[in-house]
């Protein structure tokens, strides 16, 4: 098969990866080509030859009814309505607490993605078990975005031990995620484009409310003292949160759950609790507490105390109906947990002061 360029990036039959402009990148493997090839496969039937794209909405002959769409993940699905409002429904498959990178999707999951008008994904290798579900998907002739693709590649981050890949968690920079928006806004525009107008000024809204989201968080987290900006996770999760505010992040597992953390692992991460002082270290919502409490034990048995900050949402937002249960929700209350723990200053209640409350009278959960 022949290297067939896309819109966003391009992949050759050996498993080599290109996106954007940049170079060649390092053979990713049978599993890793099989997750990149999907964006081939979703504008490709069988044959090789471009399929034809489906009707604008598909079996409504127009736009005159509501889009029905599936996000894999709630950051990516609050996006999407955000930027839909009121002429699409928006279907997460991923619910709160549970690990995109260990999720495998159930029967009713697989029925969702094949009725849906189109499906959106995080990319970059975050759905790493769904990938066949999402090939099989595209392969279909569904639509099938990876939102990732918006993102110039010259802006992530790729990891010394997550070789030949970049971290998918982009969500965690507010400026960086804001990039999102105008890929979806773009999709729904092809697929609509008699409501263009609208994704276009629902689009400029969200982009507002995340680029006040960005001010708060660097205001709040500019107050925790230099000498205590060092953020311990379950899990390499917060890298991009670190970058853009000069925090150190450690993960006592990697980027994805599936790798373990082992004995060393644990003592080298106590040293550095008790040689910095680091006075809190944080759970996530989606990882099991188990390495966070060995951590704790470990520094205390050295004579140096440390608690747990709180919970941080990393692979998945809050529940479904709360303020955390939304995008903005979910960072402000990371922003704010982090900032109050390690000797910053954060009202309690967050930037809107509606941590912990219920959201009502909005399209977005």
């Amino acid at each position: 098969m022949a290297a067939e360029r896309l819109r966003y990036g391009s992949f050759t039959e050996d498993g080599v990866e290109k996106v954007g402009s940049g170079a060649a990148r390092s053979r990713i493997g049978v599993w890793g080509l099989a997750c990149l090839t999907l964006i081939f496969l979703a504008g490709c039937d069988r044959s090789g030859e471009a399929s034809p794209s489906p009707d604008p909405v598909a079996g409504t002959g127009g736009s005159a009814e509501v889009m029905e769409f599936v996000a894999t993940v709630g950051m990516v699905g609050d996006v999407v309505r955000a930027v839909a409002g009121e002429h699409a429904e928006v279907e997460t498959l991923i619910r709160p607490g549970v690990d995109p990178h260990l999720y495998r999707p159930t029967r009713d999951a697989m029925a969702a993605l094949q009725s849906a008008d189109a499906v959106f994904y995080v990319g970059l290798l975050l759905e790493g078990k769904m990938t066949d579900a999402l090939i099989r998907t595209a392969n279909e002739g569904r639509r099938v975005f990876a939102v990732a693709e918006a993102v110039d590649p010259s802006v992530l981050l790729e990891p010394e031990d997550f070789a030949g890949h970049y971290d998918p968690h982009l969500w965690m920079d507010p400026a960086l995620w804001v990039q999102t928006v105008d890929i979806v806004r773009e999709r729904l525009a092809e697929m609509d484009p008699d409501h263009a107008d609208d994704y276009a000024a629902n689009a400029a809204a969200f982009k507002t409310e995340l680029e006040q989201l960005d001010a708060y968080a660097e205001r709040a987290l500019a107050t925790v003292p230099e000498s205590r900006r060092v953020l311990v996770t379950a899990h390499d999760a917060f890298n991009y949160f670190g970058r853009r505010f000069g925090f150190e992040v450690v993960g006592i597992q990697g980027l994805s759950t599936e790798s373990e953390a082992g004995v060393r692992d644990i003592e080298r991460l106590v040293d550095l609790l008790v040689e910095r002082d680091v006075p809190a270290v944080f759970v996530e919502s989606t990882v099991p507490e188990k390495n966070v409490r060995a951590l704790i034990d470990g520094a205390r048995q050295r004579g140096h105390a440390v608690t747990i900050g709180g919970e941080l949402f990393s692979d998945a937002m809050g529940e479904v109906g709360t303020y955390e249960g939304t995008y903005v929700g979910m960072i402000d209350h990371n922003v704010t947990t982090v900032a109050r723990a390690l000797g910053g200053e954060a009202p309690p209640e967050g930037m809107r002061d509606r941590l912990g409350s219920e959201v009502t009278g909005q399209t977005r959960p």
